[in-house]
């Protein structure tokens, strides 16, 4: 015959959080990697110091590079872990914008949680969200310019792009020439 005793589930260890607990802490978690990374974010953003625990105890890197600063922290927090693994996506994929990707996000569920606390539903929350984001593709839409029909303001328009992104990496004085190389080989034939 069987036991009706009781199965252990979780580890002994393991804390049971209740509802509002539980939806705190994981809007706790995620906020807090945003900020996290927020100071670091554009060209005038400040450089963190990552001390290596591990293999390579002690070793330091200095660096203003959400992807690095976030692959480098250790994260138990569910939500925090999905910006973790979010940023990783978009380094991975786009190869920039980890930062901004992350502290979006954050700044979202930031005042997600305000409209929680006001008592308005989650699905009301998403659903806003989804207008705002319909509004803003018709806003970048209706912004654009398409001036591959022109070359010297398509060439200027490319140039842009590349000052840009190169202004907050480490060849930042010298984004004129670096621009200037990557334009060149992408409009080589």
């Amino acid at each position: 015959m069987m036991s009706l005793n009781p199965v252990r589930v979780l580890n002994r260890e393991a804390e049971e959080e209740k509802a509002e607990i539980a939806r705190l802490s994981l809007f706790v978690g995620a906020i807090a990697i945003g900020e996290l990374v927020k100071s670091t974010l554009g060209p005038k953003g400040m450089d963190k110091i990552l001390v290596a625990h591990g293999r390579s105890a002690g070793q330091v890197e200095v660096t203003n590079d959400g992807a690095t600063i976030l692959k480098s922290i250790g994260v138990d927090n569910p939500a925090a872990k999905i910006l973790v693994n979010m940023s990783k996506v978009q380094d991975d994929e786009v190869g920039d914008g980890t930062t901004s990707v992350t502290v979006f996000a954050s700044e979202l569920l930031k005042e997600a949680e305000k409209l929680i606390e006001q008592k308005i539903h989650p699905q009301t929350i998403i659903e806003g969200w989804r207008v705002a984001q319909d509004v803003a593709k018709n806003a970048l839409q209706n912004a654009t310019s398409d001036n591959s029909a022109d070359s010297e303001r398509f060439r200027e328009d490319l140039m842009n792009i590349a000052r840009t992104t190169l202004s907050s990496k480490i060849l930042s004085q010298h984004k004129e020439h670096f621009s200037k190389l990557a334009v060149d080989a992408v409009l080589s034939p």
